[in-house]
């Protein structure tokens, strides 16, 4: 992971990562770019290029606990009198498939998949 700034920056906004599991077909990932207070970008050896926002991350949190607001309709990031300014204090690679992510508001449960993460940008595309 470098810590260098990303120059182009896309976000994905009305999807989610639909699926939290690795994936023998999505090309392995060469680099990953955090900015603690705005971005994570990822890049794949394929040349894809994922960036997204943290607070889109955060929102989109693939835990159990969060998807479980979000099936039911709500939000799962912020929560009622939560506040909206959210950083990622670590991160760390969770084996080879993803990203485990502790967030400045205590929240360190998701582990974001590299297959979902790249899916979701790809949908956002379309």
């Amino acid at each position: 992971m470098t810590g260098t700034s990303e120059t182009s920056e896309n976000t994905p906004s009305e999807n989610t990562p639909s699926e939290n599991t690795p994936s023998e077909n999505t090309p392995s990932v060469s680099d990953v770019t955090i900015e603690r207070g705005s971005t994570v970008t990822v890049t794949f050896e394929d040349g894809v290029v994922c960036t997204f926002m943290v607070t889109d991350l955060r929102a989109a949190c693939p835990c159990a606990t969060c998807r479980g607001y979000r099936e039911r309709g709500d939000v799962a990031w912020p929560r009622p009198g939560q506040g909206t300014n959210i950083a990622i204090s670590t991160a760390e690679f969770a084996g080879a498939w993803g990203l485990s992510i502790s967030w400045s508001d205590g929240h360190d449960t998701g582990i974001y998949a590299w297959a979902s993460l790249r899916r979701w940008w790809l949908d956002t595309r379309r």
